[in-house]
């Protein structure tokens, strides 16, 4: 079906005829040598952004996240973080294959945070059990239907961190959402954090590309782990030209992929499958009290053409992203109206 809605992810979007633009006259050279202007433009304003020294464009938010983990959590040491968390969930055991990493989850809240909770979790060194040495959330929570942290509460789990003189990772692979629906500075995130990984590939509409953010000694210590990852890239200036376009254009925009969730959320609300209120661009459905499971769902809306994600057998996604007119939105929120009436 050639004309199908793709609310799956908002990974699927595609680079804009600038951002190509931009991509094709970008200046590159061989990055793994240093020697790539464009990358090392992109990492000096993503670093500044974010109030940090220094950034690493790595080729997606796994590598990202991991490259940070390893940074704050030595071999045989242990990150706390939800049990709904991408790095625990999403990233094949990364953090355990790779960095040798344990981790200890608190049940999942989406973006509610009990810092009270995290504190009690912590080890202390001593009496041979694994110390805890980080603590890691997510921002906007994508298992928790975008949900987004407030501010007040990273501020306590900051404090948390320092009393236990802990180091704190955000995935920030969605970030740029909470800043445009809280209106926070990206700085003042910033601060907040030790490390922090934000992604150029979904809502902003890069076609690839995440980067590390975090202190300069720490980002030397992680180009070298990006290598051994496999992550050098040669001439990534092509790439980074996308993601210096869309820093530039598609932040400000990601307000009206809010609103676009906001109707598809005020469509499905009467049928009682709304998982939580939604903030950005995430319209997650529990489908538990419905007469439809999720595999049914995505079928039905499949064949209406609408694309969902399914997330488990009671478990959907709707996401919206640049490449989702409102057209296109009002056609999905009829569609998926019909199919939970019927």
């Amino acid at each position: 079906m050639a004309d199908l809605i793709d609310l799956r992810s908002d990974t699927v979007t595609r680079p804009t005829a600038a951002m190509r633009q931009a991509m094709a006259s970008a200046e590159v050279g061989d990055d793994v040598y240093g020697e790539d202007p464009t990358v090392q433009a992109l990492e000096v304003e993503i670093a500044a952004m974010f109030g940090h020294e220094a950034a690493l464009f790595c080729p997606s938010g796994s590598m990202a996240n991991q490259i940070a983990l390893q940074l704050l959590v030595p071999p045989g040491s242990e990150l706390l973080c939800d049990a709904d968390a991408h790095v625990v969930t999403y990233e094949m055991g990364a953090a355990a294959a790779y960095g040798g990493v344990t981790s200890r989850t608190w049940p999942a809240v989406g973006a509610q945070l009990d810092p009270d909770v995290i504190a009690g979790m912590v080890r202390p060194d001593g009496y041979w059990a694994v110390p805890t040495r980080a603590i890691a959330v997510e921002q906007t929570h994508n298992r928790g239907g975008g949900g987004v942290i407030p501010l007040d509460s990273l501020r306590e789990l900051r404090r948390v961190a320092d009393t236990g003189q802990l180091a704190l990772h955000c995935d920030g692979a969605r970030i740029w959402h909470a800043h445009v629906a809280d209106g926070v500075p990206l700085a003042t995130y910033g601060a907040l954090f030790d490390t922090l990984s934000v992604c150029l590939s979904k809502g902003l509409g890069a076609p690839v590309g995440s980067l590390v953010v975090g202190a300069a000694d720490r980002i030397e210590r992680g180009r070298v782990i990006r290598k051994r990852m496999g992550g050098g890239m040669r001439q990534a200036g092509i790439l980074a030209a996308a993601g210096r376009h869309a820093l530039a254009h598609h932040i400000g925009r990601l307000a009206a992929d809010h609103a676009k969730a906001a109707r598809l959320a005020e469509a499905v609300a009467p049928f009682g499958v709304l998982a939580t209120t939604v903030r950005t661009n995430i319209v997650p459905l529990d489908l538990t009290k419905a007469p439809l499971d999720a595999p049914t769902l995505a079928a039905a809306a499949r064949a209406e053409g609408v694309l969902i994600s399914v997330l488990g057998p009671r478990t959907a996604r709707l996401v919206t992203h640049l490449d989702v007119t409102d057209s296109q939105v009002a056609r999905a929120a009829a569609i998926l109206t019909h199919i939970f009436r019927r």
